[in-house]
């Protein structure tokens, strides 16, 4: 347990209640931040919902996190939040629609879902005044952040992806499938989505995730964002963790060879959420990219 000075406490306490008066969300992961620098934490209107965001830092430089499957900055970027140069950068982290707290609507799936996001998320960035931004996209937050910077090349300033794919394969297929039934996900992984969601939501919505990405394994060699990725301008790093046992190697090459000048760096003992379990040396190297 960590214990902070009594004065402290009172001074945390008292942002805490204004947050709430004001209907500014608040995370409990979020309350510590009272203590060092703030995190903003809110609701904008873009594209007909809700879009709930958390905001820190106070740099020149705008980075947007974009979270991966049933994710949400709360949930996926936590270290990032807390940990990346606040002096360097301003940190916005987001919750696709359907996701997080951008509720309603209840997420769903078209085949353009991944363009949908991409979408949100820049108009987000465009409708908080920033007039230029770099991304960190994890897994499905990294398909998004390729598709938004093929479609916004003047916008994007440079981007770091990891655990993302291009396109679906047979291979692909079977391990979705592996993971449909949130029943048996281990209670660490579980846990923190179900607290957030619920247990019938969140059921609910990693099967319609499945057959939502599986839909891309019956168009035409199994695209999803493959033919975008000639058109990705800015300087762009991926990350690809060794035992990620949810996205292959193969992924990454693909990337890498597609999206001119990029740069692939191997983590041996990274695993799919190597951000979070290797977060200081994540960390670092996307500071290292992005400045």
């Amino acid at each position: 347990m960590v214990t902070v000075p009594g004065g402290r406490v009172m001074q945390g306490l008292r942002l805490l209640r204004s947050a709430l008066k004001s209907w500014t969300y608040v995370p409990a992961a979020g309350i510590a931040a009272a203590f060092g620098t703030s995190v903003i934490s809110a609701k904008v209107a873009v594209n007909g919902v809700h879009l709930h965001y958390q905001q820190t830092g106070e740099g020149e430089h705008a980075v947007l996190l974009l979270p991966g499957m049933l994710g949400s900055g709360e949930t996926d970027f936590q270290p990032q939040i807390k940990n990346l140069n606040k002096k360097l950068f301003t940190v916005v982290a987001f919750d696709p629609r359907g996701y997080g707290h951008s509720r309603p609507p209840d997420r769903d799936f078209p085949v353009d879902f991944f363009e949908r996001d991409a979408k949100d998320a820049v108009d987000l960035m465009k409708t908080l005044k920033f007039k230029k931004v770099s991304l960190l996209g994890w897994s499905d937050g990294g398909i998004t952040a390729l598709i938004a910077a093929a479609k916004h090349p003047s916008y994007i300033h440079k981007m770091v992806i990891w655990g993302a794919n291009a396109y679906v394969t047979e291979e692909d297929e079977v391990i979705y499938q592996s993971i449909r039934d949130v029943s048996k996900w281990s209670e660490k992984i579980r846990k923190p989505l179900e607290t957030l969601y619920g247990y019938d939501y969140l059921a609910k919505t990693c099967e319609k995730w499945v057959d939502g990405i599986n839909q891309f394994k019956h168009l035409p060699d199994g695209n999803i964002c493959r033919h975008l990725l000639p058109l990705v301008q800015c300087p762009t790093l991926i990350v690809h963790g060794e035992k990620d046992q949810l996205v292959p190697r193969f992924h990454a090459d693909f990337i890498h060879e597609h999206v001119k000048g990029s740069r692939l760096h191997l983590m041996p003992g990274g695993k799919h959420n190597l951000h979070i379990r290797f977060a200081n040396e994540f960390n670092k190297l996307a500071e290292d990219f992005l400045q």
